[in-house]
């Protein structure tokens, strides 16, 4: 961690320019364990039996369909359990990037009271946007026989994952903006 926070340190005494760029690679970084969370509990969920049930129940509510795909007459994906799994999955890796962005990529003090709300709000709105992108894309990719169930589930989230990442590094850049005070600066200001 030293070592992260000495090129932290560099990168901001060279400028706004390139601290944000840092911050921008540190953040692909923190996406890419996200998106790793994601995947992982996206697949794992899609297996287990009680959800696998539910993926032939056909949904739809609100602006939110996700119809059950058949292939050869047996079900391939969708449904009520798609939509769970699906969003269980990008809400967990939403809370994972939270968390980590805060701390290691903004480096930041931001009051977690304030911002945690923001984010949660912001977090709704495009895991709503997802939530009807996902599906449509997946029954999309099955539908015209690109993809099998499972492949198009991923590809539809990879999707959905690049659209949150380009959206989510302005949001968090404005909302982790008050940066941590280093300690060794602190304590010479109380003296």
């Amino acid at each position: 961690m030293a070592k992260l926070n000495d090129i932290d340190k560099a990168a901001k005494e060279k400028g706004s320019g390139l601290n944000t760029l840092w911050q921008f690679v540190k953040f692909i970084f923190v996406s890419l364990i996200a998106m790793i969370v994601q995947f992982a509990l996206l697949n794992i969920l899609n297996h287990i039996p009680p959800i696998v049930e539910l993926f032939g129940t056909d949904f739809k509510w609100w602006v939110f369909e996700s119809p059950v795909n058949m292939a050869e007459g047996a079900v391939v994906i969708g449904g009520l359990g798609y939509f769970i799994s699906n969003n269980a999955a990008n809400i967990a890796a939403q809370i994972v990037s939270f968390f980590v962005n805060r701390e290691k990529t903004f480096n930041s003090s931001a009051n977690v009271a304030i911002t945690l709300p923001i984010y949660i709000i912001f977090t709704l709105a495009l895991i709503a946007f997802s939530a009807w992108l996902n599906p449509t894309l997946q029954h999309l990719f099955v539908s015209k026989g690109w993809m099998g169930g499972d492949l198009a589930a991923n590809a539809a989230t990879m999707i959905c994952s690049a659209v949150q990442f380009f959206l989510y590094f302005p949001v968090d850049k404005i909302l982790f903006r008050k940066p941590k005070e280093d300690k060794k600066e602190a304590s010479a200001d109380a003296e």
